[in-house]
C-alpha cells in the first residue's frame, strides 16, 4: 500500500468537506412538513438538486422498499435501504413527513412505522436529499438530527466514512437488497476485515484484511470525493487502499465503495458524460479470485474456479441442497448409524481422493502415518468424514466441513469416506482418474480383510502354545515392580492400578488418537486388554518434579473420591519424569461440545439434569469426600458425558500438581473467557466460593446454550452472557434466553437467579453448593439477585 503525507491528506479532507458543506447549504431541495410519497402516486421519490440521486420507493420483487439510488442508470444502483430486512410493502403504502415532525411509513390496515427509528427522536422541521447522496433530517436552525451517511448498508459514497466498530453488510444480490452472507468490519484495532455472516468473526474466519498495524481507537474507512479510499485516524499513518484515476476536476463523477453480494469489497466510478446516462467502471477490487472468499460455498461443498467465475461443487457422496442455489451447500443421504452398528465399518465405505484440496476446520485427530494407513484409519473410524494428508501427517475431520477450496497452491490430498451405494454418483470432473482409484481401494480393503481372517485362523494354534509362557513372564515382571514400589512407600490403601509406560504406550497405539488438550496436558484414547475396555490416558505436562511418595499421596487422595458425578481414576504411571493418569473413557465427549458444537441443542429437561449433576459433583468435592478439594478450573471442557449422558467432573485435585506460578498463569488465561472468579486476579486467598463462581457461569451457559463471551451476536449487550442474562431478567424477558423452546418457566427463572447469585463479585454473597442444589430443586426460596460486577 502507498501512503501520503498528513498535510496533503488534510488538504484533501478539507476540500471534500467544503464541497459537501457547499452541497448541503446551496444545493438542497428542502422537503417541507406535509410532503408525501407513494408507489401508487405520481410522486414516488424526492430528487437531489442535480437530479443524480433519489430517495423514496423502489421496486423489489412484487413489492416496494424505501431507499436511495443513483438515477440515469441502465439498472438501478441502490446506495442505501431503510429497514432492509423488512418485507417489501404494497403499492398502497405511503411515506409521510407529518406536520408534527415525523417521517412515517404507513402500511395497509393502519400500521405505521418510523423511518428512521431513533431512540429519542427530536421533531423534524424539514428534510433534504443532498447531491452527496446523503439523505438528512433537519431540526431547528437547520441542525442535522439524522443522516443516512451515519447508517450505511453495503455502500459508502465520496465524502462518507465507516467509523470504528461499524460494518458494511452485503446484499443478497443486485435485485435483493436484504442482508446477505458477508460483512466488512471496521475493527477497533484499526483493521478493516471481511468475514462470512454466520461466523464467530475471529481471525480463522477472516478472508480479507487491510493488514493495518494496530493503531488504537478511532480509525475510520474514508472515501473522499475525488476517489481516494483510505484508512485514517487514531495513531495510524494514512493507509491508502485505492486511488481513482479519473480527473478530480470533473464533478460529473461519483465514487462508491461497495461490499458486493459475492463478499468482495470494490471501488466503482460512475461517469455522467451526458444527460442520457452514465457508464460504470470498476477501479479497484480487494480480491481477484472469488474462491478466496470464505463461505462463498456452503457446508460440505468447495469452490473450484478462477477469477470471478466461482464454481461450487459437492464433495464426493454429497448432493446439493438446492441445485439452483449451490451456495447453500450440500448434504448426504446416509447416516453414521450403520457404521456404529457394524463390526467391520471399513466394508461399508470406500475412499475417494481430491487433489489440491483445503478447508478451514479444526481436525479432531492429527497423527503421523503413511497415506494408506491414513485412509484405512478413516474407514474404521465412525467419527471420520474426511482426512487431509499433508505428506507425513494424517489429519481427521468430522462433518460438516466449511470453507472448502481447490487451489494449485495447496499441496494436500483430501480423502473422503463414501458409502459404496453412493459411488454411482458422478465424481468430480476435474480429476478423471478417480473412478479406478475407488475400485482399487475397494478391492484392496476386501483382500486385506480376507488375509487378516485367514492369517488369524492359521496362527491361532501357535499363539495358544506360547500364551502361557508370555503370561508367566508378564506376571513375574509386574510382581517384581510391585515389590519395588512397596519399598517406595506404596500402601495397601491405594486401590489404583499401577501401569507401566510401555503398557500405556501399547494401549494407546503409541499415543495415536488425541482426544483433547488442556491445562495439565494431552488426553489420548486407548484400550486395555482386560475386557477390551476403553480408557482415556492423560499425559501430565509441566508438573512439579516432586518425589514418587508425594505424587502417590496425591493419587491416593483422588482415588478416595467416589461419586457418580466425578470421573473415575483407574490407575496411574510414574517412571522418572513420566507421569500419566488413566481414567474411564467418556463416550459422549464434553459439555462444551454438547452446548456449543452440536447441530441440535439438548432438550430443556436434559439441561436441567446436567446442571444438577455438575452441582452435586462440586458439592461432593467441597464437603463430602475425605479430603476436601477446590477444583479451581470448572468449565464445560472439564465436564464430560458418559454413554448414559450423565455429567461427570474431570481434572479435580490436579491444580496443586502444576509447577509454581503455573496455576495462576493458567487461570489467568481462563479468566479471559469468564470462568474464573475475580479473586484470582486480585492475588488473594481462594476458597470454595471460587468454584461456585465458575459453576454460575457454566449454569448460565447451560441455560442459553452459548458461551460466556460471544462476538457474533445481534447487539453489543449480548456479547457478555451474564450482562445479557441480567438485563433480560430485570426486563422480564427471560424467553429471549431460550428462544422458542418448550421450557418450564419456573425452572428457567430458578436457574437464572441461582446463576446470578453464584457470580457475585463478593465471595460472601455467593451461596454454598448445598444451597445451590436446594434452590435448583425448588425447595429453597431464591431472593432477587443484585447486579453482578463483571470482570
Amino acid at each position: 500500500m502507498t501512503s501520503i503525507s498528513k498535510p496533503v491528506l488534510l488538504l484533501l479532507l478539507v476540500f471534500s468537506l467544503s464541497i459537501d458543506s457547499s452541497a448541503q447549504q446551496n444545493h438542497s431541495n428542502v422537503i417541507n412538513l406535509g410532503s408525501s410519497l407513494s408507489p401508487s402516486a405520481n410522486h414516488t421519490s424526492w430528487l437531489s438538486p442535480s437530479g443524480l440521486f433519489a430517495f423514496g420507493f423502489y421496486q423489489q420483487g412484487d413489492g416496494f422498499l424505501i431507499g436511495i439510488w443513483l438515477i440515469h442508470q441502465t439498472e438501478k444502483t441502490i446506495i442505501w435501504t431503510a429497514n432492509r430486512d423488512d418485507p417489501p410493502v404494497s403499492s398502497n403504502a405511503s411515506l409521510d413527513l407529518t406536520r408534527d415532525g415525523k417521517l412515517l411509513l404507513k402500511i395497509e390496515q393502519g400500521v405505521e412505522k418510523l423511518i428512521p427509528q431513533m431512540p429519542d427522536p427530536s421533531p423534524v422541521v424539514s428534510a433534504a436529499m443532498l447531491d452527496s447522496g446523503n439523505f438528512v433530517l433537519y431540526g431547528n436552525d437547520f441542525s442535522v438530527i439524522w443522516e443516512s451517511f451515519d447508517f450505511p448498508t453495503d455502500t459508502i459514497l465520496g465524502g462518507q466514512n465507516l467509523s470504528s466498530g461499524y460494518k458494511l453488510v452485503s446484499s443478497v444480490s443486485t435485485s435483493d437488497q436484504s442482508s446477505g452472507r458477508f460483512f466488512l468490519q471496521m475493527q477497533k484495532d484499526g483493521n478493516l476485515v471481511g468475514y462470512p455472516v454466520n461466523s464467530s468473526a475471529e481471525s480463522d474466519d477472516a478472508y480479507w484484511s487491510s493488514n493495518t498495524p494496530n493503531s488504537g481507537l478511532n480509525v475510520q474507512l474514508i472515501l473522499s470525493h475525488i476517489g481516494i479510499l483510505f484508512l485514517g485516524g487514531g495513531d495510524l499513518r494514512e493507509h491508502i487502499l485505492a486511488n481513482s484515476s479519473y480527473p478530480s476536476k470533473n464533478r460529473t463523477a461519483i465514487h462508491r465503495a461497495t461490499l458486493d453480494a459475492d463478499g468482495i469489497f470494490r471501488l466503482y466510478l460512475h461517469r455522467f458524460e451526458s444527460s442520457n446516462g452514465s457508464d460504470v467502471l470498476r477501479e479497484w477490487s480487494a480480491l481477484s479470485n472469488l474462491c478466496e472468499v470464505k463461505g462463498i460455498c456452503g457446508f460440505n461443498s468447495y469452490c473450484s474456479g478462477m477469477g470471478n467465475k466461482d464454481v461450487c461443487k459437492c464433495y464426493p457422496g454429497f448432493h446439493f441442497i438446492n441445485a439452483s442455489k449451490k451456495f447453500l451447500g450440500c448434504y448426504k443421504n446416509s447416516s453414521d448409524d450403520d457404521c456404529r452398528r457394524s463390526k467391520h465399518p471399513s466394508i461399508l465405505y470406500s475412499i475417494v481422493p481430491l487433489e489440491n484440496m483445503g478447508w478451514s476446520d479444526y481436525p479432531y485427530s492429527v497423527v503421523q502415518m503413511e497415506k494408506e494407513d491414513c485412509c484405512k484409519s478413516c474407514l474404521e473410524d465412525c467419527n471420520c468424514g474426511a482426512v487431509l494428508y499433508t505428506g507425513d501427517e494424517c489429519t481427521k475431520f468430522k462433518l460438516p466441513l466449511r470453507y472448502g477450496r481447490v487451489s494449485e497452491n495447496f499441496s494436500y490430498t483430501a480423502f473422503f469416506k463414501v458409502i459404496r451405494d453412493d459411488l454411482r454418483i458422478p465424481l468430480p470432473d476435474h480429476n478423471p482418474s478417480l473412478a479406478p482409484t475407488v475400485l482399487t481401494e475397494s478391492k484392496r480393503s476386501l483382500i486385506l480383510i480376507l488375509s487378516i481372517s485367514l492369517g488369524s485362523i492359521s496362527g491361532f494354534c501357535f499363539i495358544f502354545a506360547i500364551y502361557s509362557f508370555f503370561r508367566y513372564r508378564r506376571q513375574l515382571f509386574r510382581y517384581r515392580r510391585l515389590l519395588g514400589n512397596a519399598n517406595l512407600g506404596l500402601t495397601e490403601e491405594i486401590t489404583l492400578r499401577l501401569f507401566s509406560y510401555s503398557e500405556l504406550e501399547k494401549a494407546t497405539d503409541d499415543f495415536k488418537e488425541e482426544l483433547g488438550r488442556g491445562s495439565f496436558g494431552a488426553v489420548y484414547k486407548g484400550t486395555i486388554s482386560e475386557g477390551n475396555k476403553a480408557i482415556a490416558v492423560k499425559r501430565l505436562e509441566k508438573v512439579v518434579e516432586e518425589g514418587q511418595r508425594e505424587f502417590r499421596a496425591e493419587m491416593t487422595a483422588i482415588a478416595r473420591t467416589h461419586h457418580r458425578n466425578l470421573i473415575r481414576l483407574l490407575g496411574f504411571c510414574i517412571e522418572g519424569s513420566r507421569k500419566l493418569l488413566v481414567y474411564e473413557f467418556m463416550s459422549n465427549g464434553s459439555l462444551a461440545d454438547l452446548l456449543f458444537k452440536a447441530e441440535m441443542r439438548p432438550i430443556w429437561k436434559e439441561r436441567v439434569r446436567i446442571a444438577l449433576d455438575v452441582a452435586k459433583g462440586i458439592l461432593y468435592l467441597h464437603e463430602e469426600c475425605e479430603v476436601h478439594i477446590i477444583h479451581c478450573n470448572i468449565k464445560p471442557q472439564n465436564i464430560l458425558l458418559d454413554d448414559t449422558w450423565t455429567a461427570k467432573i474431570s481434572d479435580f485435585g490436579l491444580a496443586k500438581l502444576l509447577v509454581p506460578n503455573q496455576s495462576r498463569t493458567t487461570m489467568g488465561i481462563e479468566a479471559k473467557v469468564g470462568y474464573l472468579a475475580p479473586e484470582w486476579q486480585k492475588n488473594v486467598l481462594v476458597s470454595v466460593k471460587a468454584d461456585t463462581y465458575s459453576f454460575g457461569i457454566v449454569l448460565l451457559e447451560i441455560v442459553c446454550c452459548r458461551s460466556s463471551i460471544e462476538i457474533n451476536v445481534p447487539t453489543a449487550d449480548e456479547i457478555i452472557l451474564s450482562t445479557w442474562v441480567y438485563n433480560c431478567y430485570m426486563a422480564g424477558e427471560l424467553d429471549k434466553l431460550v428462544e422458542d423452546e418448550n421450557v418450564d418457566i419456573m425452572a428457567l427463572e430458578r436457574m437464572v437467579k441461582v446463576g446470578l447469585w453464584c457470580i457475585q463479585e463478593d465471595p460472601a454473597l455467593r451461596p454454598s453448593m448445598k444451597s445451590v442444589i436446594l434452590m435448583l430443586e425448588g425447595t429453597m426460596n431464591i431472593p432477587v439477585p443484585p447486579s453482578p460486577v463483571l470482570i
